[in-house]
């Protein structure tokens, strides 16, 4: 396998809300960074087309713990799979207190890279394998590459999905939560390729649904996890996003919100706006300790929503068993 690659950084005011607790998107961004380096690295370690590795897709991602103001974030990224064409990233996340020397691991991620050529941005390059421990362990890297490939095709399917404004909504409606965001795309923004860095975007996905959530909730609101991020097309320098966002469903102390992120190129406006990237952000409220505080119930309106928060409420069952099928193997 390639070397892992580790990247540490302090966390400041600027990266935190106003008590003290970072932002999801903050460390989304970081992760990758990390990603991005190492998937770099690796795909240009053989003779031929130099190239840079586009984030395709993000795996669910659980925030397992907050991180404050002052700790130190230490980010390490590991490639985990090969296939002809894309790479699997696996990134760990630890925070660490320099006053106490105490570490927590805060977020594992896994990321779905393409590279593309430098000389030419359409051209796909084709990625040198890695070595495996085990026939299994490679075995187990197919089967992730083959799930994540049949979803991001089902995604697609509902790229034809807008976010229309209601004027003078009901509190704990739909409407009366959903935010959105308007970028324009600049060049510290943007790779080698003139497009839009993954964290770039990840980052504005989770302020417009931390936006939704606060909304909602009128507390102190921290991302508790994302699910699949499915990167469908590539944002140019130049374009102007909208980064919209919807509450879709509420549990007792949990909230989903969708995030759709829409591209529209100012200066090759016959091309249209078009669907790039969409994910399910999830978030919890908590009280002046940081401790868990009831979310006030959605309040439904029309087929569309109550389809959509049964579909949510399924993801959330179904990650709910998840965890407590890793917690018992863990024990």
């Amino acid at each position: 396998m390639a070397s892992p690659y580790e990247l540490s950084r302090i966390m400041r005011p600027d990266d935190a809300n106003i008590v003290g607790n970072v932002h999801g998107g903050t460390i989304l961004k970081m992760i990758e960074e990390a990603g991005c380096i190492i998937g770099t690295r690796h795909c240009n370690s053989q003779t031929g087309d130099r190239c840079v590795a586009a984030l395709a897709r993000v795996e669910r991602t659980d925030f397992l713990y907050p991180m404050f103001i002052g700790e130190v974030a230490h980010v390490s990224a590991e490639i985990t799979y090969t296939s002809k064409n894309s790479v699997e990233v696996q990134v760990n996340v630890l925070s660490e207190n320099i006053v106490t020397g105490t570490k927590k691991l805060t977020n594992k991620a896994t990321l779905w890279y393409v590279p593309l050529s430098l000389q030419n941005v359409d051209k796909i390059i084709e990625v040198p394998p890695i070595e495996y421990s085990s026939p299994e362990q490679e075995e187990a890297g197919k089967k992730r590459y083959e799930a994540q490939k049949l979803e991001r095709t089902e995604t697609k399917e509902r790229n034809g999905e807008i976010i229309m404004s209601v004027s003078l909504p009901e509190p704990y409606t739909v409407a009366f939560s959903q935010s959105s965001l308007i970028h324009l795309v600049g060049p510290s923004d943007c790779t080698l390729h003139g497009f839009v860095h993954g964290g770039v975007t990840m980052k504005l996905m989770d302020e417009v649904a931390g936006i939704v959530a606060a909304r909602h909730c009128k507390t102190n609101i921290v991302t508790a996890s994302v699910d699949a991020i499915n990167f469908h097309r590539k944002i140019k320098k130049g374009c102007v996003i909208t980064v919209s966002g919807r509450m879709t469903f509420t549990s007792n102390k949990s909230m989903e919100i969708e995030v759709f992120v829409d591209a529209d190129p100012l200066v090759e406006a016959e091309k249209g706006k078009y669907r790039a990237v969409t994910a399910f952000f999830t978030y919890i409220s908590l009280d002046k300790e940081n401790k868990p505080l009831p979310v006030p119930p959605l309040k439904l309106e029309g087929e569309e929503e109550q389809k959509r928060f049964e579909e949510g409420k399924a993801r959330y069952l179904q990650n709910k068993a998840k965890r407590l099928t890793d917690k018992e193997r863990q024990q």
